[in-house]
């Protein structure tokens, strides 16, 4: 007979938030589970391992999870079986932040398979949850039986330039108005993951906010720690290295015959590389064949080569390449590669090469996300796809959608751009950059950033300064030595303990990335590492700029030109129409994209100037202020026996009297366009209108004034109906006088953003 348990909970206050862990209430049976909760955001973390390792693998087989379920925010989804389908951008990078903070903690011959499922069940819309899966992740690791050496603390830390503070797990709020966003994973005593967005900030910045978050991460331990103790099952014991795996090594070792060194004494290319170091691999599997697999031979011969490359640099001072552990790779770079696209840029450093194609497109273009979060955060106006063919390496496999690594590469190179970028009302286009890597030999990340930055500045969008970004790597041995290394390789990253990526301007940092394989890093190590990083970002810029140093002056001929307008709020439903039925005819007839914002903001946008301009003209006509002495073309609406009503605008008409008519002109049919001035508007806002104004046979227009629509006893005053019908409908009519009437007079419609590019920036060369 089953008993029921009695849920632990444990909580703790952390910044400005409180931390609450939960155990033995939701998900009993698996491994590990804790729910954590922050604010009304609760988040599901549970841990389960296989009971036997996979003999197919030599590596720790661990899959992270996280599931954005809709009705955590109380929403259904969008797509149409209206059900969550696959991970979002967004679930995928929180699985990344949390494979990254724990899969160093785990023994390297652990080879059974490892699933970790965070799931967010409520989202207040206040709290991210991605640090609290983080957390929970660690937390329900911890008190499992899985060999996991934890527990390791996560936190969120933000940076207020203004006020000069550092918010520790900030609201999403207090993230929109700051300067860093940074996400650290820690041990007690050392760093193991960073990722960071930021607006140009400098090095010091980062190093005290990451100070902060091992700070808050300490806590964090305690309060997991405290939940063990309550709640923690015995750990099982991981596979150790064997006697039988040192003697293979060994075997391996006194075969080389010094074969190994002269590989990698050549500081040969990478494909000449691999080939070697291939042959030379098989022939000690052929050698040794009587005693051991291939598949053995394989894992052996990588421990014998990583200690031989980390012996070179860290005693010698040489990689790979030949190359010393501060320099950096030859680079070119060029613009305006393609001929038809809005912008392109090739940036290549060694055997690193990367395309970079930017395109512009309406506001209308932007994503719209499914996410838990804020309404606010769910739509992109910047995209940046990066894209990882596999001719790339000189390999011939399967192509297919991107994956995980894909996506974390794009999301790394658009944090790093999206600070430089303009504003939405600066500069009212969609922008999308997609990277296509053409040749991998380390850091095609940090080169789809460069590549991107010559891309956007040749597709003459505004941005605030050249982007660069550099990875770099670490060496480290038993003893305490290391060496730093800037620009990394393919081989350098495979075989070292750290990668670690900055990106930035001249001025400051605006997107940092750091993995670690060992446990931890030291805080005098990341100083180094950072400083390293800031000397060989600005020797990039320096190479970018001697091809293109600002963005070009004007948008490529191939790009829409877009328009924004500002109209007063009460006009949009003027614009839009009844069931937007006014708004889709402008977009019908003209072909341009209309995107009307609640503010009052109107983008209109197209490739065509002579469609633009009949498009804009529509809008001014539909939310301008008519005003005595006007001259417009309307249409005949309806006649009557003693005149006829022009329509002047969508859903406003005026009276033209027989009287006020010239002299042969009395009669007219309706649906005919006539131009006609206001003579008159009278205090209940009926239009008066006269053709022989225009010919000068009446005198000068009058403006009456207008007596107030309510009476001294706060009631309406009464009186007949007006001229304008009021309301909307599906007719677009162009605004404006025709026969060159009309110009320069005041309307509704102002015209505040016209962008136009900087005559002082150097020509585009098409």
């Amino acid at each position: 007979m089953s008993t029921i348990a009695i849920p632990t909970v444990v909580e703790k206050s952390i910044g400005n938030q409180t931390i609450t862990l939960e155990s033995g209430k939701l998900a009993f049976q698996a491994h590990g589970s804790v729910t954590i909760k922050c604010g009304d955001a609760v988040v599901l973390a549970t841990a389960v391992m296989s009971d036997r390792p996979r003999g197919d693998v030599d590596f720790l087989p661990l899959t992270v999870e996280f599931e954005e379920r809709l009705y955590a925010a109380g929403k259904i989804p969008g797509s149409f079986f209206r059900r969550e389908g696959r991970p979002g951008e967004s679930a995928i990078l929180a699985c990344r932040l949390t494979d990254r903070s724990i899969r160093p903690l785990f023994a390297k011959t652990l080879h059974n398979e490892l699933q970790v499922i965070l799931t967010v069940l409520s989202a207040d819309k206040e709290n991210p949850p991605e640090v609290l899966g983080m957390i929970g992740a660690s937390a329900a690791l911890s008190i499992s039986h899985i060999p996991f050496d934890g527990p390791v603390g996560s936190c969120r830390v933000a940076y207020i330039e203004e006020s000069q503070e550092y918010i520790i797990h900030p609201t999403y709020e207090q993230i929109k108005n700051s300067q860093l966003n940074m996400v650290v994973s820690s041990t007690r005593d050392a760093i193991l993951m960073v990722e960071a967005g930021s607006d140009e900030v400098s090095e010091e910045i980062i190093l005290e906010g990451i100070r902060r978050a091992q700070e808050a991460n300490n806590i964090t331990i305690d309060l997991i720690e405290e939940l063990i103790s309550k709640v923690g099952k015995p750990k099982v014991e991981a596979p150790s290295d064997t006697d039988a795996a040192k003697t293979m090594e060994d075997q391996i070792k006194g075969k080389l015959n010094g074969r190994l060194s002269e590989i990698l004494e050549q500081n040969a290319l990478k494909a000449e590389r691999v080939e070697a170091l291939e042959s030379l691999e098989q022939s000690i599997a052929e050698e040794l064949a009587e005693e051991y697999s291939s598949d053995q031979i394989s894992g052996g011969f990588k421990n014998v080569l990583k200690e031989a490359v980390r012996h070179r640099i860290l005693d010698e001072g040489i990689r790979p390449d030949g190359r010393a552990t501060e320099e950096i790779r030859p680079i070119t770079s060029e613009a305006g590669v393609l001929p038809r696209t809005h912008g392109s840029g090739l940036f290549t450093r060694g055997q690193t090469q990367v395309l970079s194609i930017a395109t512009l497109g309406p506001m209308t273009m932007r994503q719209i996300l499914d996410t838990v979060g804020p309404d606010d955060t769910n739509t992109k106006q910047y995209m940046h796809h990066y894209n990882f063919a596999p001719y790339s390496t000189g390999e011939a496999r399967r192509v297919g959608s991107p994956g995980r690594r894909e996506i974390g590469h794009g999301a790394l190179a658009e944090r790093a751009l999206q600070s430089v970028l303009p504003s939405q009302e600066d500069f009212p286009y969609t922008i999308r950059v997609v990277s296509e890597v053409l040749s991998s030999n380390g850091s095609t990340s940090m080169g789809s950033v460069c590549g991107s930055t010559l891309a956007l500045m040749d597709a003459g969008v505004p941005i605030k300064a050249p982007v660069s970004g550099i990875a770099m790597g670490l060496i480290t041995d038993e003893t305490g030595k290391y060496a730093v290394l800037s620009d990394i390789q393919g081989i350098e990253d495979f075989l070292g303990d750290m990668d670690f990526k900055v990106a930035g301007t001249s001025n400051g940092v605006n997107a940092l990335q750091m993995d670690v394989k060992i446990q931890g890093l030291t805080a005098d190590i990341l100083r180094e590492a950072l400083e390293q990083a800031r000397q060989g970002r600005l020797h990039i810029l320096d190479k970018m700029n001697e091809v293109l140093s600002t963005h070009r002056s004007e948008l490529s001929p191939y790009a829409p030109k877009m328009i924004r307008l500002q109209i007063p709020v009460e006009k949009i439903g003027a614009v839009i129409g009844p069931r937007g039925a006014v708004i889709r005819g402008i977009i019908e007839e003209t072909g341009c994209s209309v995107d009307v914002s609640d503010d009052g903001g109107v983008t209109i946008g197209s490739s065509d100037q002579a469609m633009l301009n009949l498009a804009i003209s529509k809008v001014e006509a539909l939310t301008r202020e008519l005003v005595v002495g006007d001259i417009i073309t309307g249409k005949v609406g309806r006649t009557t026996d003693f005149g006829a009503f022009i329509e002047l605008l969508p859903g406003k008409d005026g009276l033209l009297r027989n009287e006020s008519m010239i002299e042969g002109e009395t009669e007219v049919d309706i649906g005919q366009e006539i131009t006609v001035m206001i003579r008159e508007i009278d205090h209940l806002g009926r239009i008066n209108l006269s053709r022989k104004a225009l010919f000068g046979e009446e005198e000068p227009p009058t403006q009456r004034p207008q007596r107030p629509a309510y009476n001294d006893r706060g009631r309406p005053r009464s009186g007949g109906g007006g001229g304008g019908r009021g309301g909307f409908n599906n007719r677009d009519r162009s605004g404006g006088a025709r026969d060159g009437g009309g110009q320069g007079r005041p309307g509704g419609g102002s015209q505040d953003r016209r962008f136009q590019g900087d005559s002082s920036q150097p020509p585009r060369n098409d």
